[in-house]
């Protein structure tokens, strides 16, 4: 046991002594900014930790600190990448370092943490921030494409592929918590708070997700109808239309019953719905 704790340690301490040169080298381009200020603070605590010779048992909250930093850092550089409006040049190549940044606690924690569940190392809100951090950044990025019909003509199955990949990722940030089932013996006095859990809506965040879902799958739709047979494998692409019209269902009956007058506008929603039913 003693041996798994300086493996774990030591491997999260390379990383964590990796991380802090890219941050530090990242503030020496905007000092200010919060997102790399709370990362470097994190790190610091991290670093004085192995410093002092602090062992891994504690892993899980080791992991839990080690996230947030990639997620300050990394929210950091996407930012930077929306503000340029994706570059065609390197946005490709930037994007998916930012997925496999997004993709690392989970991986270390699967393979440091082999015994447990990784949502139980983590915990859900980390799990659900870094799905949802993966699926915006691509609908952000196929949004900007979106606009770029030239280059959309030359690069449909790149196109499709971020589509599919942004779907998935956000519909795993909507499956994390399990849907609360109301007669598993949970008690709600609320009629309204009732059926947002047995939707599986928990936050503002999760409705947004579903606006994402919609959109990226009209998108998909709209594309598949000219390029039909340029996906790699058809039993591997995502059933668009279904899975548009299912999310964005829900999504107006929230918004439109329970949550009406709260800003949730619908008119893009039910557009959408009333192109791909």
């Amino acid at each position: 046991m003693a041996d798994d704790y300086r493996r774990q340690g030591f491997e999260l301490e390379r990383r964590i002594f990796e991380l802090d040169i890219k941050c530090s080298s990242l503030r020496a381009e905007k000092q200010d900014d919060d997102y790399l200020q709370n990362a470097s603070a994190i790190l610091d605590k991290l670093k004085s930790y192995y410093r002092q010779g602090g062992e891994s048992s504690n892993l899980s909250k080791l992991l839990q600190d080690y996230t947030q930093v990639i997620l300050d850092i990394t929210f950091y550089e996407e930012n930077k990448l929306v503000d340029q409006e994706f570059p065609e040049d390197c946005s490709p190549f930037k994007i998916q370092q930012l997925l496999q940044d997004l993709t690392e606690p989970e991986v270390l924690a699967g393979r440091l943490a082999p015994a447990q569940e990784v949502q139980s190392v983590l915990g859900l809100e980390l799990l659900e921030c870094l799905y949802w951090r993966r699926g915006a950044l691509l609908y952000m990025y196929c949004h900007t494409l979106h606009q770029r019909k030239q280059w959309i003509k030359k690069n449909k199955d790149t196109f499709l592929k971020c589509i599919q990949e942004g779907v998935r990722y956000l519909m795993r940030m909507l499956q994390v918590r399990n849907s609360v089932k109301i007669n598993d013996g949970v008690v709600l006095h609320d009629t309204a708070t009732a059926g947002f859990l047995s939707e599986g809506i928990f936050s503002d965040t999760h409705l947004l997700t579903m606006m994402y879902i919609g959109e990226m799958c009209f998108w998909a739709v709209k594309y598949e109808d000219y390029n039909a047979d340029s996906m790699d494998r058809k039993e591997d692409r995502l059933q668009f239309r279904d899975i548009g019209t299912q999310i964005l269902n829900k999504y107006v009956l929230a918004c439109e019953g329970p949550l009406q007058g709260q800003g949730w506008n619908t008119e893009n929603a039910k557009e959408i719905l009333s192109i791909l039913q």
